[in-house]
Formats: structure tokens, sequence, C-alpha cells
């Protein structure tokens, strides 16, 4: 397909390492692929739709045609890169169970939710890092905006391993269930953003070493989901107390 060359002074061209693979793909495609990237790196309020188009080199009525809106396209985008992480959770769901040399079910249920999104999700054909600094840049976005584009993209997969997971842990009230599942989304999307601030502050870990942080991951959420529950009475402790 043609390119369309953009109107006005070219900005500086962020797409020059894959602007050969853009040329090959059609409008609809290229908008997909750059746009994935500006949300990524300036959110989607910042994002005009005319600069958008011209990054892509398509014109302004491609993207209504295809999308409507600038929502429309980062509903897309999450649609297509989302699928295949909550397909493949739902295949190793399926696989998990009780048994002899199995490993124990609550671990089994916690790799199977994260190993798709660290390292499937991760992949250059589903987005790679630029999909896994949407995903925790959506986290920004107006409520609306996010609730939306999170509930289709993986309500029923994240519905089906609270489930799992409660019925893993019978005696963990659901309250504290769905704390845990909560803090493992937060830790999950950090760890994929890969914001390299612990190697500012250490050289003993490489977080970018996607099977290396989930091998201390599991671990680590294995103890705060088998962790006594937290009594309603419970607060915060209070340093001030007493001085």
């Amino acid at each position: 397909p043609q390119l369309v060359e953009p109107e006005g002074d070219a900005p500086e061209d962020r797409f020059a390492d894959i602007r050969q693979v853009l040329s090959g793909l059609t409008p609809r495609e290229r908008l997909l692929m750059v746009a994935e990237r500006m949300f990524a790196d300036e959110g989607l309020a910042a994002c005009s739709v005319r600069a958008i188009t011209a990054a892509a080199q398509v014109n302004l009525a491609s993207l209504h045609y295809h999308f409507g809106s600038k929502e429309g396209l980062l509903e897309a985008i999450f649609a297509a890169r989302a699928k295949p992480i909550a397909d493949e959770r739902m295949r190793m769901l399926a696989e998990c169970r009780k048994g002899p040399g199995r490993p124990p079910l609550l671990e089994q249920i916690l790799t199977a939710f994260l190993l798709p999104a660290l390292t499937l999700g991760m992949e250059p054909r589903f987005g790679g890092p630029a999909f896994a600094r949407l995903r925790a840049r959506l986290g920004t976005e107006p409520e609306k905006v996010h609730q939306r584009i999170l509930s289709k993209a993986f309500d029923e997969s994240s519905k089906a391993f609270m489930a799992a997971l409660q019925a893993a842990l019978p005696d963990l009230p659901p309250a504290d269930v769905a704390w845990r599942f909560h803090f493992l989304l937060g830790t999950m999307v950090y760890t994929m953003a890969y914001s390299g601030r612990i190697r500012s502050l250490t050289d003993a870990c490489d977080p970018s070493d996607q099977r290396a942080a989930l091998t201390q991951l599991i671990p680590f959420l294995v103890a705060g989901f088998r962790a006594p529950s937290v009594p309603e009475s419970a607060q915060p402790l209070d340093f001030g107390a007493g001085s």
C-alpha cells in the first residue's frame, strides 16, 4: 500500500526502526502498530488523532473509518493483544489439578496466570514491551476508559482465576482473595512494564529477564496468598502512637 506523506512539518521519526515493516502493512495495521507505541509512551490524552495519522502516514479519514475514534483504536489494540494472553491463561488453568508428582495447586494457578503475560505477552508479535508499557499506562487513564477496555479484554479469564484461587484457598475469606488478586495484578503490571527503577539501585537482578522474574515472583505471591486472613478489625501500624 502507498504511504500518505504527513502534512506540514514532519515530526522526528520515532518509528525509524520499524518504518520498513510499516511500509508493507495496510493502513489499519499501521495505525495499530504506531498508536500502540504512542499510547504507551504518551498516554491517550496526549496523542492527537492528527499526530497518530501523521506517524502512521495515513489520512485522517482512515482512522475514523477503521476505528471511529482514538478510544476505538485503543480498544482494537487491546482486543488484538489481550486475546492470545487470555486464551493461553484459560488453557493452562484447565490443566491445573492436584495429583501425585504435581506442584501445589496454588503455584500452578499463579503460574498459569502470570506465564502468558510475562512470556507470550512480551513477544514482539504480540506487542512486546510496547504493549506491556501500554497495559501499565492504561491504569492512569480515566476510569471509564480503562475499566471498559480491561473488562472486555480480561474480565472473563480474571474471574475464572479468582474462582480457582478461592477454591485452592477455601479457608481464606473472599475479601482477602480479592485484595490479594488486586496486589497480584499490580505486581504483574509493574514487572511487565519494566521501569528500570531497580537497576538504578542495584545490579543484583535484571528485571528484563522475564523467566527469572517469574521464578522469583511465584514464591513471593504464594507467601502472600497463604498468609493468614486479615481480621476485619486490623488497622495499619501507627508509628505515631505513644509518642
